[in-house]
């Protein structure tokens, strides 16, 4: 029996090791090129109240449930949501807002897990095309690491990055 349990022991601490050698950080980061100009662009994002037309999180819980708070557009501007265990309960709230530049936002999440980042869009014009890049960094607890061991983060919101860049480009481009 002593044996199994040094075993034992021996393989949570290598498993303790890993998770705190992970990074206490994340950043996700993913870019589209869009045929339009950023001022075109810039209220689609600026306003939440349209976010339900290209966010890749509507089209994950059609029935989530939104409200909006705060100024109706830019700095101060807030979204609270709750829907399915997709897209979870949480918060996002406009903390600052550069006319077709740069648009931050604290995002507070409360399920599935409790977490604050920030995310930012920026728009930058290059020859007749945009550059949106939209990126979320956060801290890293150690529940949110063990998730990482098992789940690619950076992969799975990387992803509806993707998707949310291509349905904001289909939007503005028509």
């Amino acid at each position: 029996m002593l044996p199994i349990l040094l075993a034992l022991a021996f393989i949570a601490i290598i498993f303790i090791i890993v998770i705190a050698g992970r990074p206490d950080e994340f950043t996700v980061t993913r870019a589209a090129n869009i045929s339009a100009p950023p001022e075109k662009i810039f209220p689609h994002v600026n306003d939440l109240h349209q976010w339900e037309a290209w966010s890749p999180w509507a089209k994950l819980d059609p029935n989530s449930k939104s409200t909006f708070s705060g100024a109706d557009a830019g700095a101060g501007a807030a979204m609270a949501w709750e829907g399915n265990n997709k897209v979870g309960t949480g918060k996002m709230t406009i903390t600052e807002s550069q006319p077709s530049g740069l648009i931050r936002f604290r995002l507070d999440f409360q399920k599935p897990m409790q977490a604050t980042n920030t995310a930012e869009f920026t728009f930058r014009p290059e020859g007749g095309q945009t550059v949106v890049t939209w990126s979320m960094t956060g801290k890293s607890n150690f529940v949110g690491k063990i998730f990482g061991l098992f789940m690619d983060c950076e992969k799975m919101i990387g992803g509806q990055f993707e998707k949310g860049l291509a349905s904001l480009k289909s939007l503005t481009e028509k």
